[in-house]
């Protein structure tokens, strides 16, 4: 039988957004390997790199703690990796509760260590570390879940990663290649030998997991563009095979997409649109309050209000929200994670008709709040929004007004002033099974009056406006 999708950007162009996740808005994935063992620095999945750096802050502590890298090279810490507290359907569980749709593991970082029992590398966390397939536990935990299953892909910067040129290291030496790449010049380019292990093992995966979401992390761009045009001929002719839509995520970087804006998923790291677009996008940000990723010792978490307004602003204007959890090197996940994902999900329980299955409406939002600095890595630019800020999104016949703060005895959206007053059929607020007194004046804009009693919810408060048929 001939592929559907030929391997060429024109014939790629063709595969549709899937359904499911223009539905589905929110997931988690985690960052977990042999890095998360130190549980060091400001972004933990970066340890294997800064370690080998004599100038960087990690190299210091890792010759205090661990040795010198030239005696206790990164490999070393894959026996300390023992994974003796991960449970798969309680990581499942907590997923589900915070309200999470899609889910699943970073497959490989950086690092070039397989978290699935592959067949192409021993560096893999069925034959080492935890000698368990957590990839395939985690399918079968999170599909019994009823979501859907995500992998994600950092390898192709594994080429770069290790000081592979310097003697100095474990990392030049060939015993350890698969782990680390084959020793190379530091200025040379990836081989076909390290091209065709980077496709492979993205089809391993397939085969084996049949992953709903693939994302793909940076240096995405520095793989041959033919290896790329392979790889989503391929995940996209199985997801036909198999009967079912997929996804596919990317970045840009310095002004460069990895792929085509038209054949995948555009992702930003830590980052947001400032206006509505009209394609849609993603968001991969991290529950720890810096950018730990993996988990670190004492860097906190966000708020429970802090990701409910992420993800209601993105959703107005047509983003997603992929939100990473970093549990211990031993598997648990840490209290204050379980509770930002408890707050989220305690939220959605009462508020999810706003966000799931919605599109953006007219305009995304209005309030004072100047939330600027589109793009990617400004969360640190993030302000908090107040009652008198409003996002909007729209299902059906309802327009949905959220606003982000607890509203007084008056609420009042000033866009919904456009609509005309037989346009309106009733006002409720999402958690109160009544109606609720309202006015419209296209001056003034659409005014509610706030019941005495709110909600069980904390952190934004929606309005449900449904309009007549």
């Amino acid at each position: 039988m001939n592929p559907k999708y030929d391997k060429t950007w024109t014939s790629l162009a063709e595969y549709p957004v899937a359904k499911w996740f223009l539905e589905d808005k929110f997931g988690i994935y985690t960052h977990w390997g042999p890095y998360s063992v130190p549980a060091y620095g400001e972004n933990g999945t970066w340890y294997p790199f800064h370690m080998y750096n004599t100038d960087h802050p990690v190299y210091r502590h890792h010759t205090r703690t661990y040795g010198p890298p030239t005696e206790f090279g990164y490999k070393d810490f894959i026996p300390m990796f023992k994974a003796e507290k991960f449970d798969a359907e309680e990581w499942a569980e907590i997923f589900k509760k915070s309200g999470a749709r899609f889910a699943g593991p970073v497959a490989e970082h950086h690092d070039g260590f397989a978290m699935w029992d592959s067949k192409l590398t021993k560096w893999n966390s069925k034959n080492m570390g935890p000698k368990r397939d957590v990839t395939g536990e985690l399918a079968r935990a999170i599909r019994a879940q009823g979501m859907r299953f995500v992998t994600t892909f950092h390898h192709a910067q594994n080429w770069w990663h290790f000081p592979s040129w310097d003697s100095s290291y474990d990392c030049s030496n060939p015993e350890y290649k698969g782990l680390y790449s084959r020793p190379h010049e530091q200025d040379e380019r990836p081989d076909r030998e390290y091209l065709d292990i980077w496709l492979n093992k993205l089809k391993e995966v397939i085969d084996n997991y049949q992953p709903d979401l693939i994302w793909f992390d940076f240096r995405l761009n520095d793989i041959r563009e033919s290896y790329r045009r392979d790889f989503l001929s391929y995940y996209y002719n199985k997801s036909v095979e198999w009967g079912k839509e997929v996804v596919v995520t990317y970045k840009v970087h310095r002004g460069r997409h990895h792929l085509p804006p038209n054949v995948a998923v555009l992702d930003l790291e830590l980052g947001k649109m400032n206006e509505m677009t009209e394609h849609v996008w993603i968001t991969d940000s991290t529950v720890d309050a810096g950018q730990g990723w993996s988990f670190v010792k004492d860097i906190g978490f966000k708020s429970a209000e802090r990701l409910v307004h992420n993800l209601v602003d993105r959703v107005s204007k047509n983003g997603y929200l992929l939100l990473n959890v970093g549990p211990r090197a031993d598997g648990s996940i840490p209290d204050g994670a379980k509770g930002a994902l408890e707050g989220i999900g305690k939220w959605l329980e009462i508020n999810g008709e706003a966000i799931f299955g919605t599109t953006p409406w007219l305009t995304a939002g209005e309030g004072p709040t100047d939330v600027k600095g589109g793009g990617g890595f400004n969360e640190n630019n993030e302000v908090r929004m107040n009652a008198r800020d409003i996002r909007y999104t729209t299902k059906g016949r309802a327009i949905y007004a959220v606003c982000m703060g607890r509203p007084s005895d008056e609420f009042t959206a000033k866009q919904l002033g456009l609509l005309y007053d037989d346009e309106i059929e009733s006002v409720r607020m999402l958690g109160i099974d009544r109606d609720l007194k309202w006015r419209c004046d296209l001056n003034e804009g659409l005014t509610v009056e706030v019941p005495e009693k709110l909600p069980p919810c904390e952190h934004a408060y929606a309005f449900k406006i449904t309009t007549a048929g």
